[in-house]
Order: C-alpha cells, then structure tokens, then sequence
C-alpha cells in the first residue's frame, strides 16, 4: 500500500530512481567496475572527487570497511564539504577556471592511475576541468552525474562542455534538475534531495563489480575491514602493508 507522507513519498521516489539506475545503468556500472579492476591488476591507484554534497558519495568509497583499500580520496581545499566558512566559498571554488589543473599537478596521480569525479549537475569549471586534464595526463575517468543537467542547463566551463563529455565511462544518477523529489502546496519549494542516496549505491554497486571482476583474475581484492570486528585490524594492516604504495590517505 501506498504511503501518502512525505517520508513515505521519498523513500518511493528513491527507491524508484534506484531501480531506474539498476536497470538503465548496469552496463555503464560493469564497465566501470571493469576498468577499475584493470586498473588494479595493472597496477594502478584509484581516486575519487566530488565537490560540494557531491563529495559526500566521493568519501563514501574511501577508507571504509567492506571496501577497496585502494581507492583514495582527490581532495580540493575548501570544496570537500560545508565546514568551509562561509560555505558558499565552494560553491564559488567550482566555478573557478584553473584550479582543478593545478590541483593535479601537485597531487600523487598520474598516468595508468583511475578517477572517479562525481557532479551532480556537471556544468561547473571545477569537475569539467577536472575530467578534462586528468584524460590528458593519461588518466581514466568515469564520471557520475546527471545526464539531464546537461539539456536543461548552460555549462559554466569555457569549452561549454559539461562532465559527461569528458568521460571514459559515465554513469547517469537519473536525478532531476534541482535535486528535489517533494513539491506541497504549503511549501514554497521543491524539497528532499535524493542525490546522495542514488550516487553512493551507483558507485558501491561499481565498488562490488570491481571485487568480484577482481576475484574472477584470480587476484584477492583488497579491501578492509571493520575495525570494529575481532581480528579487523589486523586483516587491515597487512591489507596497508602489501598495497602501501597506493594508499595515500595514511600520510
């Protein structure tokens, strides 16, 4: 039975862009997992950015029990989160033509290297750029974003290009524009965001292809485990041991 709540009326709008992303998306989601696994297997490191709550997904695949040890967290100052002051600052840093290029060039990653940039609407200067240098510098690129920002938006990047053109493999989250699933005729505006939600399981579910892809080579995935389970620490020390040259967020 239908539940009329707005609780209710979210958790459906979810759970139906969840399914959407399932069925619409599960070629692009095994792609990515495979070309995350080759990556691994040839030695790679992986890398993931997201600016903004578009970060949120980002961080969701980095340094967390059940997933690849490996993937490392691209961090750009002040547009990682809100606890920038004031937080409007980074949404002003996305638009800032530049800074993605240089924030590369001083980071760890380089050719053979895979990343992941996650943007909502994709049309900043900040994740275009981001896709856009990193495919130069002989880097892979999948990116997770809304397909439809792209037609009912203008870029904001010089080229006039948005995320999507700048991929190996994209993934399309299916969100509307405006990130709102709830309309009432007592509220003033469109409310509850479901972006976050359908991001993370999109690329939990490449996190899961990849494992698997990476077990079916015959090569043990690594991934840690809770640290909070008996023998969990132990089984991530060894894990940071053996991949030590690929993890750059012990440092």
């Amino acid at each position: 039975m239908s539940d009329a709540t707005p609780a209710g009326r979210f958790l459906d709008a979810a759970i139906g862009l969840l399914q959407r992303v399932r069925e619409e998306e599960a070629d692009a989601v095994a792609a990515a997992g495979a070309l995350l696994a080759d990556t691994v297997a040839d030695g790679g490191r992986l890398f993931a950015f997201g600016a903004g709550h578009s970060s949120l997904a980002a961080q969701d695949v980095v340094y967390r029990a059940g997933g690849l040890a490996l993937m490392n967290l691209l961090a750009v100052p002040g547009v990682v989160g809100v606890d920038v002051m004031p937080a409007t600052l980074g949404s002003a840093l996305e638009r800032v033509d530049g800074l993605a290029s240089a924030v590369l060039a001083s980071s760890p990653i380089r050719s053979g290297d895979a990343l992941v940039v996650v943007s909502l609407s994709g049309r900043n200067a900040l994740p275009v750029e981001m896709a856009m240098s990193a495919r130069a510098m002989g880097v892979k690129v999948i990116g997770v974003t809304s397909v439809a920002y792209a037609s009912e938006t203008r870029s904001r990047h010089a080229s006039g290009g948005y995320l999507k053109d700048h991929c190996d493999i994209v993934l399309d989250s299916k969100i509307a524009v405006g990130d709102a699933e709830l309309t009432l005729d007592t509220v003033p505006a469109p409310f509850a965001p479901a972006s976050t939600v359908v991001t993370a399981a999109l690329l939990q579910a490449v996190m899961a292809t990849t494992a698997a892809a990476l077990a079916d080579r015959g090569i043990e995935p690594p991934l840690l485990r809770s640290g909070n389970v008996d023998g969990g620490h132990e089984w991530n020390g060894r894990v940071m041991e053996e991949y030590g040259d690929r993890i750059f967020y012990r440092r």
